[in-house]
């Protein structure tokens, strides 16, 4: 398949989906090419348990807000999959998949985009692909002499697939504490949580609608300067979403400080101490996932791109959306990625005209 359009998106995701939304108002030609067979983005990845920082109704995208989940005051993960795939279906979004994006290339006064099934044309490109398909392994000593299993958070599912092991989780954040609190409830499961940091448990009736300004207040700060960056959460915190709050209150979630090395059975601190492990879980982040990027050679320091809000610097016809703080306030969320989408349409829709 080849095409000639105004604008494709790369990416079907809930940023992919916000930006085709203001697309579709400003009455754009455009496609969106998202790799998964399926509607959903990475939410059709994640763990069985995985529940949303914020009600429904604070986790929406624009336009459409998303209906409450029957029993669940913050909706799973196949609710947001329910949701994403019903926003695209109402606004008759074009999306194209599976379609795997290989490179992105100048072409005179256009960009070239070229996938696994043919080659679009564009004047301006959204880059909207995530996180989740890159994740970050810290480089610690005696992975490679670790006998037992390591997986990464977006190979986790259930806390079935580990009935009798020694499990470590590494992790200090909302996804390691998550992963921590369903082992740590499954009988048969010794689990052991480390953190490089002491963990921080927002206050119980602290969401993620608190996480979203406080993310919003420290960008406005950054752009004027100032070094109150202000708010007393960070989206480093941990959200107490009822299953990691029964753990915590129950006293399963005691956290240990980060080990120094793997050896072959387990894990070993700076003191000499160690404890047996037959899985290691590295709940440790990731990284955007830009590869398809690099034939513009725009690449910077720790895998980004510099940007003027969304918009590339070195390429004004490029716009990166929802890949964090650095893309727009909380624009990783489902509630953050409205306001950059928007903004970042209007610059193309400017440029196109």
């Amino acid at each position: 398949m080849t095409g000639v359009v105004d604008v494709v998106v790369i990416g079907g995701g809930q940023a992919g989906l916000a930006a085709g939304y203001y697309l579709r108002r400003k009455k754009l030609d455009f496609v969106i090419l998202d790799a998964q067979e399926e509607p959903g983005g990475a939410w059709q990845q994640t763990w069985d348990l995985l529940h949303l920082f914020s009600p429904a109704a604070f986790s929406s995208l624009p336009g459409r807000i998303m209906p409450a989940q029957p029993g669940e005051e913050y909706p799973d993960a196949g609710h947001v999959v329910e949701y994403l795939t019903d926003y695209e279906q109402r606004y008759n979004l074009p999306v194209h998949r599976p379609v795997r994006v290989r490179a992105v290339r100048r072409d005179g006064s256009r960009l070239r985009v070229e996938t696994d099934t043919g080659t679009w044309s564009a004047r301006a490109v959204v880059s909207a692909t995530g996180t989740w398909w890159r994740p970050f392994l810290p480089a610690v000593p005696g992975r490679e002499v670790f006998t037992g299993r390591q997986l990464h958070t977006t190979g986790y599912r259930s806390p079935s697939d580990f009935a009798g092991q020694r499990v470590v989780v590494v992790g200090g954040g909302n996804s390691g504490a998550q992963i921590a609190a369903d082992l740590a409830t499954h009988d048969g499961i010794d689990l052991t949580w480390v953190t490089q940091r002491p963990p921080r448990f927002l206050a119980d009736d602290i969401d993620g609608r608190a996480l979203f300004d406080a993310a919003t207040a420290r960008r406005r700060a950054l752009d004027e300067g100032r070094t109150d960056t202000g708010g007393v959460a960070s989206l480093g915190d941990i959200v107490a979403v009822p299953p990691v709050r029964e753990a915590r209150d129950a006293g399963l979630l005691k956290a240990q400080p980060m080990f120094e090395r793997l050896v072959a059975d387990g894990i070993q601190w700076g003191d000499g101490t160690s404890a047996p492990a037959d899985t290691v879980i590295w709940c440790t982040g990731f990284r955007p996932a830009l590869s398809h990027l690099a034939p513009l050679g725009l690449r910077a320091t720790r895998g980004r791109i510099a940007t003027d809000g969304t918009r590339a610097v070195g390429e004004p016809r490029l716009h990166l959306l929802g890949y964090g703080d650095w893309t727009g306030p909380a624009s990783a969320t489902l509630i953050g990625v409205g306001r950059p989408a928007r903004d970042a349409i209007q610059q193309i829709a400017g440029l196109l005209d």
